[in-house]
């Protein structure tokens, strides 16, 4: 399974489909997704940095700069 580092937090996750799951059987979940954010950036963020970006307002690049680090 392909991995790729949060923009967010910067932890690695995995990414399902593709080349890389074709000849494995596992069924590992895809941890993240790319979203395109109301400033037109696009960033590949984990599940949990997605659920600590605001709900009340349009999400720009600056709010996945203020997420908190993988320590």
């Amino acid at each position: 399974m392909a991995k790729q580092p949060c923009d967010g937090c910067g932890t690695s996750v995995s990414i399902g489909g593709g080349i890389a799951n074709l000849w494995s059987l596992t069924k590992d979940p895809t941890e993240g997704i790319i979203l395109e954010l109301a400033d037109g950036t696009e960033h590949f963020l984990c599940y949990d940095c997605i659920d600590q970006l605001p709900d009340d307002r349009e999400v720009t690049e600056g709010d996945v700069a203020d997420l908190p680090s993988a320590e």
